[in-house]
């Protein structure tokens, strides 16, 4: 009787070892462990029965998406009823995703569709990068397809336009009149409240022409642009429209305004 409890415990944590190894790439699944998931294979061999969510924000979905797939951001206050609606026109299982495996809106939108009732949900946690990477036929990058991945930005190239809060605010006032800064946070986020008043000019990511408009206006104008957004990942996805008008002159401010108010905090 004891061999056979020592090799059901062996069993059992043979098992809990693979689990534990299998999920060690994605740190969601340890806060979220009872969010169910697609893996990418699975998501490919499926990809016609199942309809695909991006839980991000417009901009992001605008820029780069898993094709065929749908937005209904998570963050916003119509996300429960814009999905009662759409499991009203569907019964097909759902499948979340966001931008990778530490981005954890798509664990997100599984429980707050499950909570409302909505089942038959799952979160593909590998994220859309890997999507495109593995498939850039089934992806669109600025709206086209497939994806050419020599034009998706690498993470160094992304980097090297990132400045510090303060090294971001000492330049931007020593070029002057050469420079233009950007507040892309949207109207919640900042609150009425800017960094460089007189200076700065403020447009939410998703008002397009608003934004094309400033952008337009630095280029032709030959102005540096300094742009930040709350937290640093936004402007991530600003980079691709920069790059794609030839906007060459622009920075970045290194995880956003958080830490510019961090770095305030640490002056006082």
């Amino acid at each position: 009787m004891r061999k056979v409890v020592f090799a059901l415990l062996i069993i059992s944590f043979g098992l809990s070892g693979l689990a534990t190894a299998a999920d060690s790439g994605f740190p969601g699944r340890q806060e979220f462990p009872k969010i169910p998931v697609y893996e990418m294979a699975q998501l490919h061999s499926s990809f016609q029965d199942v309809v695909i969510v991006d839980t991000r924000s417009h901009y992001e979905f605008d820029t780069l998406r898993i094709k065929g797939s749908i937005n209904i951001p998570v963050a916003e206050d119509t996300f429960e009823q814009n999905m009662a609606n759409l499991r009203a026109r569907t019964s097909k299982p759902i499948v979340f995703y966001c931008n990778g495996r530490t981005c954890y809106k798509s664990y997100i939108a599984v429980k707050k569709s499950l909570e409302v009732g909505i089942k038959d949900t799952y979160a593909f946690d590998a994220g859309v990068f890997e999507w495109v990477n593995s498939y850039p036929n089934q992806g669109e990058l600025l709206g086209k397809s497939p994806v050419n991945l020599k034009n998706l930005i690498a993470a160094n190239k992304f980097k090297a336009r990132l400045l510090d809060p303060d090294a971001f605010s000492e330049k931007a006032s020593d070029m002057g009149a050469n420079s233009m800064v950007l507040d892309v946070r949207d109207k919640f986020q900042r609150a009425g409240v800017g960094f460089f008043p007189g200076k700065e000019r403020w447009v939410s990511l998703d008002d397009k022409e608003k934004l094309a408009k400033y952008l337009k206006k630095a280029k032709e104008s030959n102005k540096t642009l300094f742009i930040y957004d709350e937290v640093g990942k936004q402007v991530q996805w600003l980079q691709y429209a920069l790059e794609e008008l030839g906007i060459k002159n622009y920075y970045f401010m290194n995880n956003g305004a958080k830490a510019y108010y961090a770095q305030l905090a640490t002056w006082k």
